[in-house]
């Protein structure tokens, strides 16, 4: 049985870059994910998201996310709760930063003086939001005062989100599944109608249909496996 990874919360940044606001909202959440929380976060890419990437959107479904969105379009929000599972969080950075009185940055190529200020802060604000999702308690300073877990050794999908991954043979082929140490979890311990674990797997993975029978019988026989 794999080892699943700690909970980690996933954050989905604007990825407009025509307006200041897009700007801030990658670097408050790149603040976030290498210093303020780095052991803690994750970062899913919009772009892929929205095409269709299987990891992505697996990672929403099994775990809490942000959506950090720099208008009131909210793109993030939106097509994490289409394609996944509703946010746990969202922020709308123009309501933020009025609800702050702060002022938004005026160039969208580099963070002047009121940029830098409302980016320390709405870095702050995406920490708070992740302590409240972990039960974290943090001191004023940022630092983490609860007790470390223990590092987890995992089976990592290729995109580093964290999302435990099996890899079959299939028609010869060595193809890696997402998620389906979750759902083996899931089905043994509920003890799920074996007949509708793949229709489950093939909610988090793209399938080819012309090969959907012999994915069943891999699958099946994995879950055979493992439940033995």
């Amino acid at each position: 049985m794999p080892t699943l990874p700690k909970k980690k919360v996933g954050l989905i940044s604007c990825s407009g870059e025509e307006f200041p606001e897009g700007t801030l909202a990658r670097m408050a959440t790149l603040r976030v994910l290498e210093n303020l929380r780095r052991n803690e976060t994750v970062t899913l890419c919009l772009p892929l998201f929205l095409a269709g990437n299987d990891k992505e959107r697996a990672f929403a479904r099994f775990y809490p996310t942000i959506a950090i969105d720099g208008c009131d379009k909210r793109c993030a929000a939106r097509a994490t709760e289409k394609y996944s599972a509703t946010p746990t969080a969202s922020i709308v950075i123009p309501e933020f930063l009025a609800a702050k009185n702060l002022k938004p940055p005026r160039s969208r190529r580099r963070l002047d003086t009121d940029g830098e200020i409302a980016a320390d802060a709405l870095a702050q604000e995406i920490s708070a939001r992740v302590d409240d999702i972990l039960g974290k308690r943090q001191e004023a300073d940022g630092r983490d005062t609860t007790a470390q877990e223990s590092e987890s050794i995992v089976a990592s999908c290729s995109c580093g989100s964290g999302v435990p991954v099996i890899r079959l043979n299939i028609t010869g082929k060595s193809v890696e599944l997402v998620a389906l140490p979750l759902l083996f979890q899931q089905w043994r311990a509920e003890n799920k109608a074996v007949e509708e674990l793949f229709d489950a797997v093939k909610i988090y993975n793209a399938i080819p249909a012309a090969q959907e029978d012999e994915y069943r019988a891999a699958i099946l026989n994995a879950y055979a496996d493992y439940t033995s």
